[in-house]
């Protein structure tokens, strides 16, 4: 009996805040069955520490992450429980890694969150570490590329990164949370954005409530 080849989804994560988007993609990406292969740059590892209190150690990876992964957007721990068997972590200053080459096999990658000086790296070119390398190798390969970049408010040099990104066949998916599925809680709104990205990879989850034209639908009940 053949036993199916692993072909992962690679999952980037800047330094832009927003650490919370990441953990419910990479949420949503195991609970659809899918692998990771995941690379956290070394500034979004400060930014992690900001937001949650966690430090992201390479040889402690797979604990923090198992950390991570388990908290609310609110950052309440145990929030949700995650098996990351199926993820594996490369370091961002490995260039010999293998989401480096175009023979590795992988579905695509999702850079959650994109940082402005991470959308200029990849527009660019310019490789600096394993996190731009693989973007780079994503598009060169023309496999699905999804930049959701968290920032506000843009200049004129970040959106002509942007528009170049789109016509090298990335999806530009800016975090910006909807209110019509009914948000009432922060985790709710994290979610929307986390379920667009996975919608943009053709991953399916149930992350939100989706818009079925009916007017409403998700105002909160009044007394």
């Amino acid at each position: 009996m053949t036993v199916g080849k692993r072909v992962p989804w690679v999952v980037g994560v800047s330094g832009a805040s927003g650490t919370p988007y990441a953990a419910a993609v990479l949420r949503g990406l195991l609970a659809a069955g899918e692998s990771v292969d995941l690379v956290v740059s070394r500034a979004s590892r400060l930014t992690l520490l900001d937001e949650t209190g966690i430090a992201f150690r390479d040889a402690h990876w797979r604990e923090d992450l198992r950390e991570w992964l388990a908290r609310g957007a609110d950052g309440k721990p145990g929030t949700f429980r995650v098996d990351v068997t199926d993820v594996r972590h490369w370091a961002a200053g490995d260039l010999a890694a293998g989401p480096s080459s175009g023979s590795y096999p992988v579905k695509g990658m999702l850079i959650v969150p994109a940082s402005t000086a991470c959308v200029a790296g990849v527009a660019l070119g310019l490789s600096k570490d394993l996190l731009q390398r693989a973007a780079s190798v994503t598009l060169k390969e023309r496999r699905r590329l999804v930049v959701a970049v968290r920032e506000t408010p843009l200049n004129g040099q970040t959106l002509r990164h942007l528009v170049a990104l789109d016509e090298a066949g990335a999806v530009v998916l800016p975090a910006s949370p909807a209110f019509y599925a009914g948000a009432t809680h922060i985790q709710d709104l994290v979610d929307f954005v986390a379920g667009r990205v996975l919608d943009a990879a053709e991953v399916p989850h149930e992350l939100y409530r989706r818009w079925k034209g009916e007017l409403g639908r998700g105002s909160p009940q009044r007394g």
